[in-house]
This record gives structure tokens, sequence and C-alpha cells, in this order.
């Protein structure tokens, strides 16, 4: 037993800054960790109003306090004084557990997310990291905790007693084994690639080139699963409305709502602050500032930067809801398991392969680029090269039944894509209408006969 504890020992000695802090700095440390999460989903709930009023030519929020910034805290106050109403098909314990189980975990993955270095904590000679605590298998644990987190969508769906709930909780499921494989193999280059699981070693691997620029195709993985594992338009199948009245949720409200509110919005943050420790330098200061100001990543000035990169996330998140529609289900299902998951093997075989070039058959940095440009626009390639279809799906018109609606038939070629042709009416041509079958009205022999 203490040959096989001896190498785990060894790993956390190699991250002495950590484990040191007194009682009162770790303390210090958890409050402020919980102050900025939920100060920043307040922000967050009030940016996504304005971003998507803006895209969509309205205000937004600009009543409540400047810039309506409390507009946010107003709703949830108001959410939190709701009515909280249990269906009587619901099992309670379950139903009242299911959003406790969702947020814990979303506030307990930042306690490894690195904010900065080493600093003098103000009024004090206290030194410590920007850090709540780090450890060798630091994204291993937040990949973990974050599944628990599912498991409070599962639960709240089944135990609402209601099929629309059940579906968005089963759905939910299946999208976290489908999207979590994918980014767990996209996070498989950054543990070669920096040599540790570490957040903060891999941050201090960064301290030249971004593995967002050495590692591509991995970083474009991790973003698309990440959309998908946090429930985010285009792929919040778990609480379609338009399918599903509400997904898992449906049932819920006032506090138990505004909790799985919270959750959301706080795992968002989460995914977007490991995107930026793995793949955008961590609180290194962008833009390689820190070659013209020495002082760029010293101090506090480096959690400025990180969570300037964390609002780069969460801003391409709030694009994506106002801009794209809704997967269906099959597509969602198999983009995930057709497409990334194959394309992160195959990537994580050619990172494998350059590292091992690199080391032993000492290549330079030219071929490995050249091999990786060109495995890139394979991978390109093979995305952008449609699925064959069966040559017997052909349309088939559907008869329609007797003394029903007649149903005009579809296009001899299948379905017409584009914009329809436009309606052209000769100049003072009236438009008249004729009797047609069962009492109807038939206006399509006019309309046929004026367009031109």
């Amino acid at each position: 037993m203490t040959a096989l504890m001896a190498p785990l020992a060894a790993d956390y000695d190699e991250l002495p800054a950590f484990g040191n802090d007194a009682w009162w700095v770790i303390g210090l440390k958890t409050l402020l960790i919980f102050l900025v999460l939920v100060l920043l989903t307040l922000f967050n709930i009030w940016w996504e109003r304005r971003v998507v009023a803006r895209m969509q030519h309205r205000i937004g929020p600009n009543v409540h306090g400047p810039f309506g910034l409390l507009q946010s805290l107003a709703d949830g106050v108001k959410l939190a004084l709701k009515e909280d109403l249990t269906p009587k098909a619901a099992d309670k314990l379950v139903f009242i557990i299911a959003p406790v189980i969702a947020v814990i975990p979303a506030f307990v993955t930042f306690s490894v997310i690195p904010f900065g270095p080493e600093v003098t904590i103000p009024f004090t000679d206290t030194v410590t990291p920007l850090q709540l605590t780090d450890m060798p298998v630091a994204v291993l644990f937040v990949m973990a905790i974050a599944s628990i987190g599912i498991y409070g969508i599962v639960l709240g769906g089944w135990s609402s007693g209601s099929t629309y709930s059940l579906l968005g909780g089963l759905r939910s499921s299946a999208q976290m084994i489908s999207y979590e494989v994918a980014m767990g193999l996209a996070l498989v280059s950054v543990f070669m690639y920096a040599g540790s699981m570490s957040t903060s070693e891999i941050v201090a691997a960064q301290d030249d080139f971004w593995f967002g620029l050495i590692l591509l195709p991995s970083f474009v993985i991790y973003t698309i699963a990440m959309v998908g594992e946090t429930n985010r338009a285009p792929f919040d199948l778990p609480e379609a409305e338009g399918e599903l009245v509400g997904g898992f949720h449906t049932e819920y409200s006032s506090l138990k709502f505004a909790l799985f509110f919270l959750a959301e919005y706080i795992n968002m943050a989460t995914v977007s602050a490991l995107a930026t420790t793995l793949f955008l330098g961590g609180w290194h200061a962008p833009f390689w500032i820190d070659e013209v100001w020495a002082g760029a990543n010293e101090g506090y000035w480096p959690v400025l930067w990180f969570f300037g990169k964390v609002l780069f996330f969460i801003f391409i998140f709030i694009w994506l809801r106002g801009s794209l529609p809704r997967l269906r289900y099959d597509q969602f299902m198999a983009f995930g398991w057709k497409r990334l998951i194959p394309i992160s093997l195959v990537w994580i075989l050619a990172v494998a392969t350059m590292r091992v070039a690199r080391d032993d058959l000492e290549f330079d940095r030219q071929t490995a680029m050249i091999v990786a440009g060109v495995l890139l626009a394979v991978f390109l390639l093979l995305f952008l090269i449609p699925e064959k279809k069966a040559a017997d799906e052909a349309t088939q018109v559907a008869a329609p039944r007797e003394g029903g609606f007649p149903v005009p038939p579809m296009p001899a070629g299948g379905a017409v894509r584009g914009a329809a042709r436009p309606l052209v009416f000769a100049s003072g041509a009236p438009i008249t209408s004729t009797p047609g079958p069962a009492g109807t009205t038939d206006r399509t022999a006019d309309l046929g006969a004026n367009d031109g």
C-alpha cells in the first residue's frame, strides 16, 4: 500500500503552493468565489437580454438601476417570492432535492479554476495563489463534478410526474453521455501537450503559446461540446419550449426553478472558465501584452485578463442563442456521435504521433505544422461531406382522404429549397373567388392565371 501511495504523494509535492493556507484564507476565497458567481450570474442575465435585444432591434432592460443593471436582481427577488407548487404525482423528496443537486456542483467546480498568480492579500503579509485549491487531476475533478450536476436535471424531470418533464430528463441524460465523451476526448491532447492535468500547471505551460492556437481542432471540438453540455441553444433539447412546454423544469416554480436557472448560468461560466484555462492561456495577458509591459502578469491585473476571456465565451453563448434555431433531436445526436467523437479520436492519434516524432525523430517545428495543417484540412473535408441517402427515399405524395381538405402534391424533385417564387399580378386584373369542392372557395386558378 505504501508503494502504491508513493507516486500520489509525489504528485502532490509538485504543487507546493497549495494546501498551506490558513483557515481564514480558505474561508475568504470560498466566500469570494460564491459572491463572484452570483454577481456574474446577475450580470450575464442582464447582458444576454441587452445583446439579444440589440440583435432584434429592441431596447432591453434599461430602467432599474444604471443601464438597467438591477433588472436581474428585481427579477430574482420576484421569482423567489412566487407561490411554490408541488404536483400531487411528484416524488416530493426527489422533487425538492433535484434543484439542489444541480446547483451545488456548479459552485464546486470553480474551486480548482486559477484566477491569477500568487499575490499578497491586502493589509496582510500573507502570500497565496488566486485559486482555492489544485490537484494533479483537477480537470478530471471538474468533469466528474459537472456530471453530477446533470443528475439534478434527470431526477428533476423524473420526479415531476409529467411526461414532458420525463422526456426532458431523458434527453438530458443522452446529451450528457454524447457530448461529455467528445469534451473529454478534446482535452486528451491538452493533457499530452502540457504533461499534466493540474489547472495551474496547464496555465503555466501556455506562457509562450496558447493551446487554442497549437491545438485548434481540440479547441473547436471543446467549444461545440461545451454548448451541448450546458443545454444552451441550439442544443437546448432538454427544455425545448416548442416541443416539451418547458422540458425538465415544466412543473417547477418559485425558488426551486430559480436554482435550476442559477445552475445553468453558473455552468456557462464554469465551461467558459475551463476553456479559458485550457486553451486561452488562463490568466496570462492576451496579445502578448507582457512583452511590452512586464507587470501585465503580476499582481491583480491577471484577474482582469481572466474575466475578459470568460466574458468573451459567454458572449459566444449569447450570440449562438440569438442566431441559430434549435437542432432536431436526431441531428443533434448524429452530430455528436458521427462527427465530433470520430474527429476527436483521429486528432488524438495525430497529436500523439507528432509528439513522438518530435521527441524521437527530431522533427522540426515547420514539418510538424505542415502535418497539422494537412490533417486539419482532411478533417474539415470529412466534416463537409454529406451522408449518402438511400435511393429508395423518393418523396411519396399523400392522397387526400375523401371529403377532407385537398392536399396539394409535393414537387416532383422533393421539397423546394430557397425562397418561394414571388407572385406577380397583371395590372387591373380583378381577383375573383370561385366555389370549390364541398362549398369551399378556390382561388388557385385565378392566382395561377395572373402569375407572371
